[in-house]
Parts: C-alpha cells; sequence; structure tokens
C-alpha cells in the first residue's frame, strides 16, 4: 500500500494533488489499471488509526482502487475549496461542513448525488441536520458523514448537593432545578450562559416554532420578530438570569470551559469536547461531569438543537466520480459510521446507528439530540450573516432591558438585507 499523509503528519498542500483530468479515464468507464481517489478529509476529523483502517480495508475490497488522502486545515477551507471546484484537477471527494454546502452548489461545480443518495445510502433515516442543508433546490449534493451538538454539561456534586438526583427531561423541570442550584450554598451559580450564545438560543426559537430566516420564491427574509421566536428568546432571557453570564459576549469571552473549571458553577450549554478543556484546566473534576440532552418542553423529546458536523461533496470535474461515490457510500454506511462514531465521539449520520454510542454517556446523550437537530438557514449567503451577526446585538439589547419586538424587528431587518446581498 502507498505510504499516506495520516493526521498526525503535516498535510499536503491542495496544489500537490495530482491532476485527474488529463489521465484518460473517463467517470465510471472500465479502463484497466490502478485508479487513483483523492480524499480531501479536515483535520482533526479523523484518527490516524480510523484513517489506516479505513484506506486498507477499502483497497482490499475494491481491487485498482488507491485512495490519496489529504488533510485540510478549517482556516481558509472556503477559498480552497472554491478554487478546487472551479479547476481541472479536481479532488474526487471533499469533506465539508454541513452548513458550507449551498454556497458550493451555487457555483453549480457539485455533482448531484440525489439518485445514489436515494438509491444506496438509507436517506429517509439521516440526521436532518445533516441531510437537510445538504439538500439545495431539491437536489441532494452533500451526504452527511458526522454530527455534533451541544448538550448540557453538569457538574455532579453540586447537583448531588442540592438535592438533584437525575438530570431533568422537561424545560419546565429543568428551570427549577437551575434556580435550586442558584439558591444552593456557597455562591453556586445554576448555569453559565454567556449573553450571546446565539447557538443555543436557535434551538430555543425552534423548539418554539420559529426560524431564523425563511425562504419563499427564492427570498429570504429575517424572522426573529415573530411571535415562536420571540417565545424562543424568552426562554433564553429565563435562562440565563439563573447565573451571572456576561449579557454582552458570547460563550468564548471568556471560555465557558475555564469559567466552569472553577468548580462553583453546576452547568454550561457546550458541545462535550469541551469536558476535556474542563478537566485540563481542573483534575480534581474528572469523574464529576456528567452530560445530558437539553430538555425540550416534554419529557419524550428534547430541545432541538443546532448540528455541526460535515457532509461529503463530490465535484462535477472530479475525474473518478463513479469511483468517488462509492468512497462516498463506504464512509456514510453503517460500519464504518459505527467506526467513527466509537473512535472519535461523534453522532454517527443515521438515527438508527444511535445505539452503537450508548455507554459512551457524553456522545449519547448528543445522539438523543441530533434527532431535533437543525441547521442553519439553507442559503448560500448565511455566512455574511455570521460574519455581521446581528444575532448577537439583539440577544444583548433583550437581555439588558429593550423591547424584545423592537429589537428583533431591527436584527431581522439586518438578516434580510443580509441574505438579500444589500449591505
Amino acid at each position: 500500500m502507498k505510504k499516506r499523509t495520516l493526521a498526525g503528519a503535516c498535510a499536503l498542500l491542495a496544489t500537490a494533488l495530482p491532476g485527474l483530468a488529463g489521465c484518460g479515464v473517463l467517470p465510471g468507464d472500465d479502463a484497466p489499471g490502478t485508479r487513483t481517489v483523492t480524499v480531501w478529509l479536515m483535520k482533526g476529523s479523523v484518527s490516524d488509526d480510523f484513517l489506516e483502517r479505513f484506506t486498507t480495508s477499502y483497497e482490499k475490497e475494491h481491487p485498482g482502487v488507491e485512495l490519496e488522502v489529504t488533510l485540510q486545515e478549517w482556516t481558509g477551507i472556503g477559498k480552497k475549496v472554491t478554487a478546487a471546484l472551479a479547476s481541472d484537477d479536481a479532488p474526487d471527494v471533499i469533506e465539508v461542513g454541513n452548513t458550507q454546502v449551498a454556497q458550493y452548489a451555487e457555483t453549480e461545480l457539485l455533482h448531484d448525488l440525489t439518485l445514489e443518495s436515494v438509491r444506496d445510502l438509507g436517506y429517509e433515516d439521516w440526521l436532518p441536520g445533516l441531510a437537510e442543508p445538504g439538500k439545495v433546490r431539491g437536489s441532494q449534493y452533500g451526504i452527511p458523514w458526522y454530527a455534533a451538538n451541544r448538550v448540557v454539561i453538569y457538574h455532579k456534586d453540586l447537583f448531588a448537593r442540592a438535592g438533584i438526583d437525575s438530570p431533568p427531561k422537561t424545560r419546565e423541570q429543568w428551570l427549577e432545578d437551575t434556580e435550586k442550584l442558584d439558591d444552593g450554598p456557597g455562591g453556586t451559580q445554576g448555569i453559565y450562559l454567556a449573553g450571546q450564545d446565539w447557538y443555543t438560543l436557535a434551538g430555543f426559537v425552534w423548539d418554539e416554532g420559529g426560524e431564523l430566516a425563511t425562504e419563499k420564491n427564492g427570498t429570504w427574509t429575517g424572522a426573529l420578530h415573530s411571535p415562536a421566536a420571540l417565545r424562543g428568546m424568552a426562554v433564553y432571557q429565563e435562562l440565563q438570569a439563573l447565573g451571572d453570564g456576561p449579557k454582552d459576549a458570547d460563550e468564548e469571552n471568556p471560555p465557558q470551559a475555564q469559567v466552569f473549571a472553577g468548580g462553583d458553577v453546576a452547568q454550561i450549554i457546550a458541545p462535550p469536547s469541551a469536558a476535556a478543556a474542563i478537566e485540563e484546566r481542573n483534575p480534581a473534576l474528572k469523574g464529576k461531569l456528567g452530560f445530558f440532552p437539553i430538555p425540550g418542553k416534554t419529557a419524550d423529546q428534547p430541545c432541538a438543537v443546532f448540528t455541526g458536523g460535515s457532509d461529503l461533496i463530490i465535484p462535477l470535474n472530479s475525474g473518478e466520480r463513479h469511483a468517488a461515490t462509492q468512497v462516498v457510500a463506504a464512509l456514510a454506511g453503517g460500519k464504518w459510521q459505527t467506526d467513527l462514531a466509537r473512535t472519535m465521539n461523534y453522532v454517527p449520520n443515521k438515527a438508527s446507528l444511535a445505539p452503537v454510542v450508548q455507554g459512551q454517556e457524553a456522545t449519547a446523550a448528543m445522539a438523543v439530540g441530533a434527532e431535533r437537530g437543525r441547521a442553519t438557514p439553507n442559503s448560500p449567503r448565511w455566512a455574511a450573516v455570521e460574519a455581521a451577526n446581528p444575532i448577537k446585538p439583539y440577544m444583548t439589547a433583550v437581555l439588558e432591558g429593550e423591547s424584545p419586538e423592537r429589537a428583533a424587528r431591527a436584527a431581522s431587518a439586518r438578516i434580510t438585507a443580509l441574505l438579500s446581498d444589500n449591505r
């Protein structure tokens, strides 16, 4: 097997990928000889061991196919992928963030994977937070690969001290428990929730039936001022008041894991990966952290959450589109989804695969929430909204006493302008 660049080594530059357009092999034909399928994965998405297992197994099962994997950095990846799509030597498979698919599809340089997804990949069971952003104008361009989402990370000792025996199952019980924790001895914060944690707000908005933005006849409009979205903001406001989080900063200023590590915070809302940072900063908390899905309005389903993660796309200019679809099918199939989820503590791409992470408390909590996962509005211009992010000052305005309706209308108008590119 040819030596490969794995996660622990330096990533190859995109320009070092071998050209495929001039090799004389058309996608799907049966020309003899070894075919090289070039794959771009993001650094940190897979371990060395997983990549070695997958490439060895795949090449054994597909004689005549060799995988050439390149690991890319997230920083600057948008421009690099856009340039690759327009080139004559595009890679055959590219991992992209689930919310990035729409902007790449707008280039009209992605292979439409609708037939492959319908026929082979069990699309009806895909997590909505991965599948929906991968579908643009009725065509499936992104195939769900893996997911991650926020959960509640809690301090077990502080829960026990407050007489709380088990994590809450409903929003009402969660608020009651958080208030009890906030009133506990020793200056405990029931929850640390920064005022501008807009991903968490999005979950409450969706849970109430609202949207961040809506689309009609190809036109996107901000929707934070709808009654449902305002109810979501009211939930956030009530919860945020049960801690000392700053009203005018997001969860990274200061990093909420750092605050939690101080030992007097009972809960934060974060991806489970934050636990490692907490324990590194305060080793005394090892074994004392627990995880549960963000509670919903009823015990039978958790709160909606923002789903992060990755989809797999195939460039229209791929020199090995047929072989590339087979690689995507393998990576998105049950065998390697199970391996990836257990190796990397990800949520697999199908709800039916959630049992494979049972016994992994944090990942299992994510998997429960992921069944009601959502992604940001599927507009190719949503990145402009996140760059300017009028949602954050809107949240601060409400938390500091401004009229929610007035602040929401102003934020919705700004979102509308950004989505229409009218800046």
